[in-house]
């Protein structure tokens, strides 16, 4: 059995839509009356949109229900659809904290609760009939105030055992007048000596080379191999991992076709950039990441030894993944220990029934 890893899933977008509708039927009378029928919410829930602004829309309709109650719930559920359909043994979550406090409290209360939603998430992704290698990504946010950007970084710094990088996130096309602001937060984070990915080159209103310098990981970064190839090579050398979300772009209609995602993995393969193939929002696609593997290997876009070749790439990058290598060449060692074990053991009986 083939074991993967998930470097780029947003908390919010990761409820299923079987599982959030349930949970409106059961505890949010004013959502369910405005979904009263399964079939249509998930239409609704899983629809392509026009632009990424409209996409991440949805996002503050399973945000508003992801409060300190509620999270254990959804977390749970995510962990064991991600073991027992996904075959994940690495999973980074990402989300913006600060955005699951009370909308009741000050900004001030609310940045500190935020740590209370930080354990919370660390405390219940630990789930150990599903053992999965879980770490968080905290996200800063576009629109969110300077003050409350620092608290994530300074947060994140501060939930090791909990928190393996910071984010950038709310739409890279609305990076460009703050610009200067999200460089002196990255830099403080690179000197708190945090893991970094953002992101960035998702669009082609979202491309800020500015920012390359201090991503150890790139959200998305499409744009590069299609627009800024030049770029390719200073990302190799840097040994920058590009996380791309194949359905992602079919639903906020950065990509018309599928297929065109074959010139980014081949200039990216050409120049030695790595990729790691992740879901984004596995919720909102209603999709899961062997989905995303079977997609690119039917449309041609890769081949198995490229999906090979990502796959290790996903658990080299993993900022979080306590072993030196992925799970497939452990579990051949493991294996190979087993199978040589048994051979002596087999070894002894013909000897033993050889003297006899």
């Amino acid at each position: 059995m083939a074991l993967y890893a998930e470097l780029h899933r947003h908390l919010g977008g990761s409820v299923v839509p079987r599982v959030l509708w349930r949970y409106f039927h059961r505890s949010d009378a004013d959502l369910a009356n405005r979904f009263p029928e399964y079939p249509e919410f998930e239409e609704f829930y899983t629809k392509p949109r026009n632009t990424l602004d409209e996409y991440l829309e949805l996002h503050t309709l399973v945000e508003g229900v992801q409060t300190t109650q509620t999270l254990p719930y959804f977390i749970y559920r995510l962990i064991r659809g991600a073991y027992v359909f996904e075959n994940l043994a690495y999973l980074e979550l990402r989300y913006t904290p600060f955005l699951r406090t009370s909308d009741k409290l000050g900004q001030t209360q609310r940045i500190d609760q935020m740590a209370e939603i930080v354990d919370i998430v660390g405390i219940a992704s630990q789930v150990k009939e599903y053992p999965i290698v879980t770490s968080q990504i905290l996200c800063m946010h576009s629109r969110l105030p300077y003050e409350v950007n620092k608290a994530i970084v300074e947060l994140a710094a501060q939930k090791r055992q909990y928190v393996c990088a910071i984010d950038l996130a709310g739409g890279d096309a609305h990076y460009a007048d703050r610009l200067d602001e999200f460089i002196e937060l990255y830099a403080y984070a690179r000197s708190l000596g945090l893991n970094t990915t953002g992101h960035l080159y998702e669009t082609k209103e979202g491309c800020y080379p500015e920012l390359l310098p201090y991503l150890m990981r790139i959200g998305h970064g499409i744009q590069i191999p299609l627009q800024y190839p030049e770029l390719l090579g200073e990302l190799a050398s840097a040994g920058t991992c590009l996380e791309v979300c194949p359905t992602t772009y079919l639903k906020t209609g950065n990509l018309e076709d599928i297929r065109q995602l074959k010139v980014v993995f081949d200039r990216c393969f050409a120049a030695g950039v790595d990729i790691a193939i992740c879901t984004d929002n596995a919720g909102l696609h209603n999709v899961r990441l062997p989905f995303e593997y079977e997609n690119l290997l039917t449309y041609d876009i890769i081949g198995f030894e490229e999906l090979q070749a990502c796959q290790n790439a996903s658990f080299r990058h993993a900022f979080a993944w306590p072993y030196e290598q992925p799970p497939a060449l452990l579990l051949n060692g493991l294996f190979q220990s087993a199978t040589s074990d048994l051979a002596d053991v087999d070894l002894n009986e013909l000897q033993l029934i050889n003297r006899n």
